[in-house]
């Protein structure tokens, strides 16, 4: 059960989510304290399960029908009754972690941060939750899904009172937010057949393959030029989200037909995070020593 837990929280994508939130403080603080690690615990583990055991709990019936479903793209336990048992833990587990740290952080911060906590949790929890499912609300998919990774940082901005329109602070998490919509746009995409066959809307569902990778694109190349307003050296991140344009633009002529190509590219956005996290570690401590 716990391996069954472990697996829903999607541990490759634990520090994204963890990272921003650690970094955000870390560079407007410069003091590891009791906010900073509770914090970072707690979005790296008991948020994660949060997002995507919720999501494997409400979306069984369709992930089972997903052949993508089953390794690190998302765990299914093909035993129904054992799926029942696994999704009870899950929804436990979710409360047993995520209600102290939230508490705890909710009265660690002002006002102001605790609604923005809340409000990014709100956001994971309505993504996947009946009679809420943003994830079936084409394009406020995407925007929700953005949120869920931006989302830690700007509670981490908010948390150590920081100005969001500050020079230094808007392009970037107004960079990151609209990375985040052309990067689940672009996920969406290697599911359409799968999610129209299971009654599923996506932004990728609407508007088809072709036209959902287009869009993935010119939002990554959005990214890039907010990021271009930056001072220096924080302009040299505006490198940085072309790599992602340029591997999701393989895909320029999908079809619907072809769609499930796109896993290809998917893969390749998750390991091309690694090295662009590294990079964007680099940037951080040049910035945080004033070597340039």
């Amino acid at each position: 059960m716990i391996g069954a837990l472990v697996r829903a929280s999607r541990p490759i994508s634990w520090i994204n989510t963890a990272y921003p939130f650690a970094a955000g403080y870390l560079m407007a603080t410069r003091d590891v304290d009791a906010v900073f690690i509770v914090g970072t615990l707690f979005f790296l583990v008991p948020y994660n399960l949060l997002m995507y055991g919720i999501n494997d709990v409400f979306d069984y019936e369709s992930d089972l029908a997903n052949p993508r479903k089953g390794g690190i793209e998302g765990d299914v336990v093909r035993d129904r009754g054992e799926a029942r048992r696994v999704h009870r833990a899950i929804l436990i587990a979710c409360a047993v972690t995520v209600v102290p740290f939230m508490a705890w952080l909710l009265v660690a911060g002002d006002a102001w941060a605790a609604f923005t906590l809340v409000l990014v949790v709100f956001g994971v929890i309505a993504y996947s939750a009946p009679g809420l499912r943003f994830k079936e609300r084409p394009f406020l998919d995407s925007l929700t899904s953005a949120l869920h990774f931006a989302g830690p940082l700007l509670y981490a901005l908010v948390l150590a009172d920081v100005p969001l329109t500050g020079a230094n602070v808007w392009p970037v998490w107004l960079a990151f937010v609209l990375w985040g919509m052309a990067s689940h746009a672009f996920g969406a995409v290697q599911d359409v057949n799968a999610d129209r066959a299971g009654g599923i809307g996506s932004v990728a569902t609407v508007i088809g393959a072709r036209a959902t990778v287009r869009l993935a694109v010119v939002l990554y190349l959005a990214a890039s030029a907010l990021l271009l307003a930056l001072p220096w050296p924080g302009i040299l991140a505006a490198a940085l989200p072309l790599a992602y344009a340029a591997s999701t633009a393989r895909f320029w002529a999908i079809t619907d037909a072809t769609c499930e190509d796109a896993n290809r590219g998917w893969r390749t956005f998750l390991w091309l995070n690694q090295p662009v996290g590294f990079l964007v570690t680099i940037l951080l401590i040049v910035q945080w020593n004033g070597w340039a």
